[in-house]
């Protein structure tokens, strides 16, 4: 960042010119040399809680000793590649990548709500959800999706544990036993609560609202559920062709664009996700370009998802997108999202995974 830089607020949580920077004061206190662009970062102190900041603590990269591969590694995980192919051609570690791509994830979160603001959706709202798995295949989960029928804009996913199903050999049957004794086996209403969560994302006050989606038998008893909404449910069968006409082609092509530019959601593939908490971080990653930067149709253009929606007016680049580190403490972030940010979502066979627990680098 240029030496001119001015910090917009107090960054530590505990300030009261935190979240208003009114009358907000602050001095400059040197600066510090690092190895990459901007060699020289300045510092300043907030002259009421006396805390010390830099610019960097203003920017996605801050805390990262390779800054310049972040925007990079955002245009790899949407081309469909895996962390050992990416970290190849960095030259770092692949645990560097897991490590900055986890950090997109949680950028791409809080930014999926800073922009949409207050925004309430004005059109029918098309439900599905999207089924792969994480660790092992024993271990299925849903992406819920919630899309908007004329826009097609994402507005909002959530996440729910699967207990595998379909046909099984007789061993299959024996492991997944095995399994649900050791680990317990996954709640049966887990797609019922995540579509409660999700329409509550969707649409965060009690409105009149039409709701789309296939036969799914847990869809009726969630939207039953929702005290205060005024929903009229339109259902189409699952079997029915997934061509345009189609009702939930919005949410079809929403499961389509997941599948192709997700690496860890190929059919057959090595890439997949060993964590619950990675297939939600690239979820929101892919979400958020394709509700901001990515064209309605790829062939005849027509404006973000977000400018067909009415939140966005023009289409937002990966880059800008970047720009300004967004504080969890400063966005209003809905559940389930919560645990999400701070990667308290578990996997049931990986012991002690960790979560987002920094204090200054959130």
């Amino acid at each position: 960042m240029e030496r001119s830089f001015s910090p917009p607020f107090c960054p530590s949580p505990r300030c009261r010119h935190h979240l208003n920077a009114a009358g907000w004061r602050w001095i400059r206190w040197g600066s510090y040399h690092r190895n990459c662009e901007p060699r020289i970062i300045p510092r300043f102190r907030c002259s009421h809680c006396r805390v010390g900041f830099s610019s960097q603590t203003f920017s996605t990269t801050y805390y990262l000793k390779r800054p310049e591969i972040q925007l990079p590694i955002f245009y790899r995980l949407l081309a469909c590649s895996g962390y050992r192919q990416i970290a190849r051609e960095a030259r770092c570690a692949p645990t560097t990548i897991m490590g900055q791509a986890a950090r997109l994830g949680r950028h791409a979160l809080l930014t999926l709500e800073h922009l949409r603001g207050d925004h309430e959706p004005e059109e029918p709202i098309v439900i599905d959800g999207f089924e792969s798995f994480a660790f092992s295949q024993y271990h299925p989960l849903h992406l819920n999706l919630a899309v908007g029928a004329r826009s097609h804009f994402i507005y909002g996913f959530t996440h729910s544990e699967l207990r595998r199903k379909g046909r099984m050999s007789e061993r299959q049957k024996k492991v997944r036993a095995s399994l649900e004794r050791t680990f317990g086996r996954p709640d049966p209403r887990a797609i019922e609560n995540g579509i409660v969560d999700l329409i509550r994302i969707a649409a965060r006050a009690p409105r009149e609202l039409v709701v789309r989606s296939d036969e799914h038998a847990a869809y009726p008893r969630a939207l039953r559920r929702l005290v205060g909404y005024r929903i009229r449910h339109e259902r189409t069968p699952s079997v029915n062709a997934r061509t345009h006409r189609n009702p939930l082609y919005p949410v079809n092509n929403a499961d389509l664009q997941l599948r192709h530019n997700s690496a860890n959601h190929k059919r057959e593939t090595i890439a997949f996700s060993k964590r619950n908490q990675s297939v939600i971080e690239r979820a929101a990653l892919l979400v958020v370009w394709r509700n901001y930067a990515k064209e309605y149709s790829e062939n005849r253009g027509g404006g973000s998802p977000a400018m067909r929606a009415g939140i966005a007016s023009r289409r937002i680049g990966l880059g800008e997108l970047l720009k300004c580190r967004l504080f969890p403490t400063r966005v209003r972030v809905p559940e389930p999202w919560r645990d999400y940010y701070w990667r308290k979502v578990p996997t049931r066979r990986i012991r002690n995974p960790r979560e987002h627990r920094l204090l200054r680098a959130v």
